[in-house]
């Protein structure tokens, strides 16, 4: 975390314009837009700032700032998750939560790849860190980012 909290520190500084301390929505809307090349309306940086102000000030210091980048990573994680998870399910057997040989069979072939049981154990054991013989939705996780 210090070293986000560092990460976050830099962003800070670089996001405010005008060295006050503060960044205002239209800081906010301005360094969207440069260092991410993302457009957001007046409103939408408003209802950002609006929504991490707890001084109602209607600026983000760097406290706010901070926890307003960490809130927004934590959903960008979630989301993350859920997707991995839709991916997951559609591999399991039939809510098991696990991945078995058949079943990565059965979607492989659904894919068009026909493996045998073996080829499918073979994947299987190479991220079955637990030495179970299945996928589970966190070894599923470690896979996907390998």
């Amino acid at each position: 975390m210090v070293a986000a909290t560092a990460e976050f520190r830099r962003v800070f500084s670089a996001f405010d314009r005008d060295a006050d301390g503060k960044i205002s929505a239209a800081e906010l809307r301005l360094c969207m837009k440069a260092a991410l090349g993302e457009d957001m309306s007046a409103e939408e940086a408003e209802a950002l700032v609006s929504s991490a102000d707890t001084d109602d000030d209607g600026l983000l210091d760097e406290e706010e700032f901070t926890k307003l980048a960490v809130q927004l990573e934590m959903g960008d994680e979630e989301e993350r998750c859920r997707g991995l998870m839709e991916a997951f399910r559609m591999y399991e057997m039939e809510g098991e939560g696990r991945i078995t040989p058949a079943s990565l069979k059965r979607m492989l072939s659904k894919l068009g790849s026909h493996q045998g049981i073996e080829e499918c154990q073979t994947m299987i054991c190479r991220f079955d860190l637990d030495g179970d013989g299945v996928i589970s939705f966190e070894e599923f996780k470690i896979m996907m980012d390998a």
